[in-house]
């Protein structure tokens, strides 16, 4: 399993992040400040799609 690493829109300083951790079919996100709160689970090709409607700002 891959280990967590912060959003890339995160900055050196920026306390209002997430992080991901990737898997095949599936892919976790927490809340980088409280990680002990737990993680939500999607499907990998789901939150590729939520990417991509990020960046062509679609959202």
């Amino acid at each position: 399993m891959r280990s967590w690493r912060k959003s890339s829109y995160s900055g050196g300083n920026n306390p209002n992040c997430v992080e991901v951790r990737e898997r095949s079919t599936e892919t976790d996100i927490r809340d980088s400040q409280n990680p002990h709160h737990g993680h939500l689970t999607i499907p990998t090709h789901e939150w590729q799609a939520l990417l991509t409607d990020v960046k062509n700002h679609e959202l």
